[in-house]
């Protein structure tokens, strides 16, 4: 497939705004500024374009919860900080190729009447900020931001700001928290950010993937980016390939692409032609798919109806000779340290569901260990639904997930000796 978001990767004329533009860059904000505002809105709605942060948003759609009564400022924050175990497009995208998802920012600042946008760049991430800075310093000093961009009499400005060294501040809510320099806590919703937002403004929050796909939309039109879709969900689509497969990396393929042909086709199969034992398709929060199970559409619809999810396309492979219980141990100890402790059913649940986890790959008391496995759906059930924010469920969700599909291999741990792999032909630990 031709590539597009990822097109300019390794090109380092891609890092200044001549070398972008003669790469073909900003052929859709040329086009966005001799539209109407709302013309922009209603091609980006035609294209399909879903959120790429993990929700899946229809973009577009979004874009219209703005009031068109409210009199106070409208802004557009980037979420940059992406902290999704499994997810490196966002840094790859800011890193290799800045002035595509800015020229996106522009457009949907254009398109949605804004005049302040921010980007949100996670904070460990020192030099893709620093690219991104470079980038919109040089376009404030070529014209295309600031009082008027593209002499067009539109005004804009964009800010970078740092992160705050948070998972959890991936959360929109969150976000917006720490971009007023508070605390990075999930507020309670509604009121939503598109009516209460950034200092109580009317804000819209998109991923750096979304926008950078934006261009495109306008440069070559809605239909042609939802040819390259399912129905529904338009456009390429970016997945990160890591785990047991023999050439991770950073994929652009078809929205709705095989699984089977992502794993056995594009990433070369699996590290020793090991057989396959499992997929984590959608980053660390997702549940898993077994070997029987991707044969799959990577798509939201799809995938939701598999009980699990698309997410951010963090797609994670295992390989048969891996401890399920020890992957879902390190992945609960990661949302245990990364609760921000404001929901009790959060801050204490995780901390549960790990504890428990590190007792049954490590070892212990035998009734206890059952007592904890028989408390364990329990602790799930009331920890989903229960919190300002989906941190408890995306907790909840691979711990089910793997229980589910791999009862056996958590039934052989509940002997109290620890992990079956670890033991030696004894069967000691």
């Amino acid at each position: 497939m031709e590539l597009f978001a990822t097109k300019n990767f390794g090109k380092p004329e891609a890092l200044t705004i001549a070398g972008y533009k003669a790469l073909g860059g900003f052929q859709g904000l040329d086009k966005a500024l001799a539209m109407p505002q709302q013309a922009v809105i209603d091609e980006v709605k035609k294209a399909s374009l879903r959120g790429r942060g993990g929700a899946g948003f229809p973009a577009g759609v979004k874009w219209g919860f703005l009031p068109k009564d409210n009199p106070k400022p409208r802004y557009l924050a980037v979420n940059a900080d992406e902290g999704e175990p499994g997810t490196f497009k966002d840094r790859l995208l800011m890193e290799g190729d800045p002035f595509g998802f800015l020229e996106g920012t522009v457009i949907s600042s254009y398109a949605l009447n804004v005049h302040h946008a921010y980007v949100y760049v996670r904070g460990e991430f020192f030099k893709a900020r620093r690219i991104v800075q470079d980038a919109v310093d040089a376009l404030y000093k070529e014209g295309l931001l600031g009082k008027s961009v593209c002499g067009s009499g539109y005004e804009l400005d964009v800010t970078v700001h740092p992160g705050a060294g948070a998972y959890i501040c991936g959360e929109e809510t969150a976000l917006l928290e720490s971009l007023e320099g508070k605390r990075g806590e999930p507020r309670i919703k509604p009121p939503f950010p598109a009516v209460v937002g950034a200092f109580g403004c009317p804000t819209i929050i998109n991923n750096v993937e979304t926008l950078a796909y934006v261009p495109w939309i306008l440069a070559k039109g809605a239909d042609w980016f939802a040819g390259y879709g399912i129905a529904g969900e338009g456009g390429p689509k970016l997945f990160c390939m890591s785990g047991d497969v023999k050439r991770p990396g950073l994929y652009e393929l078809h929205s709705g692409a095989n699984l089977r042909e992502l794993i056995y086709e594009h990433c070369g199969g699996i590290v020793g032609d090991k057989k396959l034992l499992a997929v984590i398709p959608g980053g660390a929060s997702s549940a898993p798919l077994t070997v029987d199970e991707i044969d799959v559409g990577m798509d939201f619809e799809t995938l939701k109806k598999k009980g699990t999810m698309l997410g951010s396309a963090a797609t994670m492979v295992i390989a048969e000779g891996r401890c399920v219980v020890k992957i879902l141990a390190r992945t609960l100890k990661f949302f245990h340290h990364e609760s921000c402790g404001q929901c009790t059913p959060c801050r204490e649940g995780t901390g549960w569901l790990h504890r428990l986890m590190e007792r049954l790959e490590h070892g212990g008391e035998p009734d206890v260990i059952r007592k904890d496995m028989g408390l364990l759906f329990g602790i799930c059930d009331n920890m989903v639904g229960n919190t300002i924010c989906v941190l408890a469920d995306a907790a909840v969700m691979p711990t089910k997930g793997f229980v589910n599909k791999f009862r056996g291999v958590f039934e052989a741990h509940m002997d109290g000796r620890g992990c079956p792999l670890h033991r030696d032909a004894q069967g000691h630990p």
